[in-house]
């Protein structure tokens, strides 16, 4: 066995978004040592790609009359179990909508800029599936504000932030996590970390698929530590498909088209110029009465401050993303395979105000001048409801000392994530977790570490760089994306999502022999063939478990299972476990709501 610097902590925080700079913040707070492992550098997270708002019901916004929107963590918490079609937990979205409020007031006070009333209070926007203008907001560059903050606050309570390093597995002694394994991108050295609690902040898993806004670091690491480590997953069959993602040019297809250009009046149009989300088939039961019949009537709407209704571009994104699917499949799709988003009514002076990264984005990127033309766009992979099952209260998920927080973590969003409610999440539950792994650490001193555990690692990680004449890690990672994109994206049958299994099962036999030619310095291929191990396995994750939910619900289309299957499926979590070799899937029991959280569907109808 290779020998390895080890460094010691209270609490070990992996991933440095804003979840994770949250739970430091908690952890410091609380009196533990803590730290920081992040994939990249620090402060270059995927918090920074939510940049519409953050969702929190401060009700700041005033009708005409003066009075203030209703809005409250009741509403918000109907509209977030609403979005989810049910599959939440009812305890994670009851304490997320009471506590949201708070943290982004909290953020005002670490010091983070936001845009303002002319009031002076914080200015919000619409949202899809929101029933009030809830998007606390910074123009569209929120995430970055709010990364801005939490790193600034972070470094002032005290933190160890070790960068550029991957983590590839937990350290277990009997059934807790005691630690964590990893190596230094830029020179392959092995590095152990020692830790009372372990905290997983890792973000999301995108890179499986085609056309994403992920970045190359969004490929289910702690996801899949998390589960070999024996954590149960859950909901891994909910992956998001954000409606409006770069199209063209195609070096930029998959990056992200804000909500807020929708929730700034953005249309969408078909080729035909046609508003066609005003097509009734687009439209669930759910909303009927909600939304205009009529593109005049809607087009009153756009500009009538006295109606709190929303267009319907700002239906729920699952619902959305169907639509431009369905509509381009129709045949009626844009110049280059898309559908149009238009904002340029609003005006070039309140657009670039507005929107000022959306409108640089596309000129830089694309040559588009969005002030004077519509952009073109198609839905990307942007999100993962799915995720590590953890307690509601403390975000304790089923292994001793691990404990998980924002995109990584499941429970909160169900089927369907509202835009703007990662970002809140992030903030609730990071700090929940850095309080719940502080008071663990306190209660247990470090473990020992296995160095059998270690030196498995090592030869796992090291034996592409030994294997000769074998499989090439980029091709076995894009054959996976093409199946992923294929088979297991929008639309979904049995059959293509059988194929996809198929595909995946022989990719993860040929991926037993991947070869990195070189030494471990500088070797993005060596980088890739532990990447591309975990995808491999996440994705068959996420297809089993889209077989085995035979019903359409949020982000869970199935052609050949169109409808919506309260009886069976709207009761029910996929649980998803790691069994030797094998994945094991079994089904879970919602929990009950409570009468007076019951009551709450009524009251704000």
């Amino acid at each position: 066995m290779e020998n390895c610097e080890t460094y010691e902590y209270d609490i070990l925080v992996i991933g440095s978004g804003g979840a994770g700079l949250r739970a430091v913040i908690a952890a410091r707070e609380a009196g533990c040592s803590v730290g920081v492992l992040c994939k990249s550098l620090l402060g270059k997270a995927h918090t920074v790609m939510a940049e519409g708002g953050v969702a929190a019901s401060l009700a700041n916004m005033t009708n005409p009359d003066g009075t203030h929107e209703k809005d409250s963590w009741e509403v918000h918490f109907v509209d977030t179990m609403k979005g989810g079609a049910f599959l939440n937990n009812w305890r994670t979205v009851e304490i997320f909508a009471k506590e949201a409020p708070d943290r982004v007031l909290e953020l005002e006070q670490y010091g983070a800029v936001f845009d303002r009333t002319p009031e002076g209070l914080i200015a919000e926007r619409p949202f899809g599936g929101h029933k009030y203008r809830r998007l606390n907001h910074v123009g569209d560059r929120t995430g970055l504000e709010i990364i801005r903050t939490l790193q600034d606050k972070a470094v002032s309570v005290g933190m160890n932030v070790h960068m550029e390093i991957t983590c590839t597995r937990l350290l277990k002694e009997g059934n807790r996590v005691v630690g964590a394994f990893g190596y230094y991108r830029e020179s392959g050295k092995f590095v152990t970390f020692k830790a009372k609690a372990v905290v997983l902040a890792t973000g999301g898993w995108g890179r499986m698929y085609r056309y994403t806004s992920n970045s190359w670091e969004g490929t289910g690491d702690g996801l899949m530590m998390a589960y070999e480590a024996g954590a149960e997953l859950i909901d891994m069959e909910m992956i998001q498909f954000h409606p409006t993602g770069m199209i063209w040019p195609p070096g930029m297809r998959g990056i992200l088209v804000t909500e807020g250009v929708r929730g700034e009046g953005g249309v969408l149009r078909n080729s035909k110029g046609e508003r066609f989300m005003f097509d009734k088939k687009y439209m669930p039961a759910l909303y009927n009465g909600q939304f205009a019949d009529t593109e005049e009537e809607g087009a009153r709407w756009l500009t009538d401050k006295q109606n709190n209704r929303r267009p319907p571009e700002l239906l729920p994104r699952d619902v959305v993303a169907r639509a431009i699917y369905r509509e381009i499949e129709a045949g009626n799709g844009s110049e280059h395979g898309g559908v149009y988003l238009d904002v340029t009514h609003r005006g070039a002076d309140y657009i670039k105000r507005k929107l000022p990264s959306m409108y640089e984005q596309f000129h830089a990127l694309g040559g588009v001048d969005i002030t004077k033309e519509p952009m073109e766009v198609y839905p990307t992979i942007h999100y993962t409801m799915g995720g590590v099952r953890v307690h509601p209260e403390t975000c304790a998920t089923t292994v001793d000392g691990l404990f998980a927080a924002g995109e990584v973590a499941a429970g909160l969003h169900g089927a369907n994530r509202l835009g703007g409610n990662s970002l809140s999440d992030i903030l609730v539950f990071g700090r929940r977790a850095g309080i719940a792994a502080s008071s663990y650490a306190k209660e247990h001193t470090l473990g020992v570490l296995d160095n059998a555990q270690i030196e498995e690692e090592q030869e796992y990680l090291l034996l592409p760089l030994k294997t000769t004449n074998g499989e090439n890690p980029y091709t076995i990672h894009s054959e996976l994306q093409d199946a992923m994109q294929t088979n297991a994206m929008i639309a979904r049958t049995e059959a293509g999502l059988l194929s996809a299994l198929e595909k995946i099962l022989e990719l993860q036999k040929r991926a037993e022999k991947l070869s990195a030619p070189g030494d471990r310095f500088f070797n993005p291929g060596w980088h890739a063939a532990r990447d591309v191990r975990f995808m491999l396995r996440a994705s068959e994750v996420i297809v089993r478990c889209a077989l085995e939910r035979k019903e359409s619900r949020g982000a869970q289309w199935r052609l050949d299972f169109p409808d919506r299957d309260d009886e069976v499926w709207g009761k029910k979590n996929l649980i998803a476990s790691r069994n030797g070799d094998m994945v094991k899937i079994t089904t879970r029991e919602l929990d009950a709501m409570p009468p007076e959280l019951k009551r709450l569907f009524e009251e704000t109808k």
